[in-house]
């Protein structure tokens, strides 16, 4: 009879060839329909891979929050990349690459709450902040608006102040709401003689 650990152990390795067999079958069966690369499927699946395994990372090696940020960020990346090499989003990455700041953004939130078991003001605004940069670029990738990102820059630089001055201002009050405060000290009575 074999042990329960041997058991365990050959369970990990079944599960592990499992998600790689479905992961590369599927890659292969979407590469064959009509209209898409199966070079760029693969580049797909190759990054839902190595956002899967950083996921199996985050559990094992005691859920940390940096291996969650991987799994997540590398998830978003390979979907897209997926949906655009079978145009379903008729958008490349070339004029999509703005959307890799919204994907950071976008895994953080879960890196965010796990470390901390809820939602903390050192991960939200980061997560805000890319997810509202790469929205902006997005915007000028686009070409959504009738000016280039270099004119924007030179007739509205100072926002760009503004709203660093206002991104510090959010991280300055949210470590001081984070960190206890001691009460103060109090005075002994003087005694009157």
């Amino acid at each position: 009879m074999s042990s329960p650990l041997v058991r365990r152990r050959a369970a990990r390795y079944v599960f592990i060839l499992g998600l790689l067999g479905l992961l590369l079958g599927s890659a292969f069966l979407l590469g064959t329909m009509e209209g898409a690369s199966r070079i760029s499927v693969m580049a797909a699946f190759f990054f839902v891979l190595l956002g899967s395994l950083s996921a199996i990372l985050a559990i094992k090696l005691h859920k940390r929050s940096l291996y969650l940020f991987f799994a997540g960020f590398f998830i978003l990346l390979g979907l897209f990349l997926l949906f655009s090499a079978l145009n379903i989003i008729p958008v490349s990455l070339r004029q999509g690459w703005p959307l890799l700041s919204v994907f950071s953004g976008l895994a953080l939130v879960p890196a965010g709450w796990h470390r901390y078991g809820g939602f903390r003001i050192r991960y939200v605004v980061p997560a805000i902040a890319f997810v509202l940069l790469g929205s902006v670029l997005l915007v000028f990738s686009f070409n959504i608006v009738p000016f280039s990102f270099a004119q924007f820059v030179i007739r509205w630089w100072p926002l760009l102040i503004v709203l660093t001055g206002l991104l510090l201002i959010l991280l300055s009050l949210a470590s001081e709401a984070s960190t206890p405060r001691k009460p103060p000290d109090e005075k002994p009575d003087k005694e009157t003689g």
